[in-house]
């Protein structure tokens, strides 16, 4: 860690990024953080990493990129976890998540998509639009993905913003048919990286990067077991910064920092040790990713007295959980197993979706979870229409659910905080 504040004001002006803005948004970020994640009580002494990387995360992280670029390396950012970083590290390049997690030049992101799109895209547009964030005038190629019909629609638009916009189709049905849309684009996005980066991608270096990537991914599974514990070793607040610096960081350095939290983790539970009262009700979220820095609903539960032990999300286990077998002769095995294990995701775009309801269930078994709270951004269908039968099945089953329909602003803030009391309520 350096020892004194660097001025990365020239950095940021090299890219283009409006300081001022860009300042009042750091600014913004830097009191949230300080008032969610660093007020709270008996936090691990592992987390001191991922402190100093979100202190960083426009800063030296950014640097290190550029750094890398003028090593000769490519760097690739992505908004989904169906871009496949396996192939990127491939080709010794660097795949790093993209800006959302927030609302910004709302005004002007109207101009160009609906109002009545879910906040997630607008924030991909507002970031870029507003030209606050480091990473999307950073990388040498965005990579988009054809999951919601939302998401489809609105990279022709981006498309008209980007120049470096890279756009792969996703299956709907996981099928036999399914699978070769997927194996196929996966083939197609491996040679436009190769392209990219001047590099050939050998069974050697593709195996290295199943490896890199299944040891993070690895990383993540030890955090997510170690929460089962009660008391919990770690707040859902930290946990999820864990599940969010996963698409930001180094992945060595990463996968290193999470193994060594996840040892002081263990230690603090074989001591009984915890950040909540044995006992505290055990939440469960399911539904929308959270990106940097959508904290809110994390925030009001656990401020209500419960703790979250688990995030069936995109950005938490859904985009985490299954390795790649490291197994294969040539490159197309070794693109077999990778299509296999992404093929796996349960995201609501597929059609049925039996297994997404079947992983919820199972997460709410392992963590000993008290009830599931789903959690869904407004307009974003995919998540919405599955939240009715989602709910309905668990309630069913003798599990308590709540679900939340919110956005990334604070307007309904209060009235989130009165209906998870409630719900606590319930659970105790």
């Amino acid at each position: 860690m350096p020892a004194e504040a660097v001025d990365y004001r020239t950095m940021w002006a090299d890219l283009g990024l409006d300081l001022e803005k860009h300042d009042m948004l750091l600014g913004v970020l830097g009191q949230a953080y300080e008032t969610l994640f660093l007020s709270q009580k008996s936090r691990p002494k592992g987390m001191d990493y991922f402190n100093f990387v979100m202190s960083e995360v426009h800063g030296l992280r950014v640097k290190e990129l550029r750094d890398a670029q003028a090593a000769g390396r490519k760097v690739l950012g992505a908004f989904c976890v169906f871009a496949p970083e396996e192939i990127v590290t491939a080709v010794d390049g660097i795949l790093v998540g993209l800006c959302t997690g927030a609302d910004f030049a709302t005004e002007e992101v109207e101009k160009r998509i609906p109002r009545n799109t879910c906040a997630l895209i607008k924030s991909a547009f507002g970031f870029t639009l507003g030209r606050v964030c480091p990473y999307i005038e950073t990388v040498d190629m965005v990579v988009g993905e054809n999951t919601c019909d939302g998401k489809k629609k609105a990279y022709e638009t981006l498309g008209t913003i980007l120049p470096n916009l890279y756009v792969m189709d996703l299956p709907q049905v996981k099928s036999a048919n399914g699978r070769s849309l997927l194996r196929a684009e996966y083939e197609r996005f491996l040679h436009a990286v190769e392209d990219l980066a001047g590099v050939k991608v050998t069974a050697d270096r593709l195996r290295k990067g199943i490896r890199a990537v299944n040891a993070k991914r690895q990383a993540l599974h030890r955090l997510a077991r170690v929460r089962a514990a009660d008391p919990a070793p770690i707040s859902g607040l930290d946990a999820l910064l864990v599940n969010q610096v996963a698409f930001y960081d180094d992945t060595a350095r990463f996968t290193s920092s999470v193994n060594a939290l996840c040892d002081e983790l263990a230690a603090r539970a074989a001591r009984g040790e915890g950040v909540f009262a044995k006992g505290t009700p055990r939440i469960l979220v399911s539904g929308c990713p959270m990106a940097v820095p959508n904290w809110k609903l994390p925030w009001i539960v656990e401020g209500a007295g419960a703790v979250i032990v688990g995030e069936e999300s995109c950005v938490g286990e859904r985009g985490a959980r299954n390795l790649v077998k490291e197994d294969g002769a040539d490159v197309g095995a070794l693109l077999d197993n990778i299509v296999d294990r992404y093929l796996q995701v349960d995201c609501a775009v597929f059609t049925p979706n039996p297994d997404r309801l079947a992983h919820v269930k199972e997460m709410h078994t392992a963590y000993r979870a008290d009830g599931v709270i789903h959690y869904c951004l407004h307009f974003c269908q995919p998540y919405l229409m599955e939240s009715y039968p989602v709910a309905a099945n668990l309630e069913a089953a003798g599990i308590p659910t709540l679900r939340i329909e919110t956005d990334y602003g604070q307007e309904d803030g209060e009235q989130l905080r009165t209906r998870v009391e409630a719900f606590l309520e319930r659970l105790r």
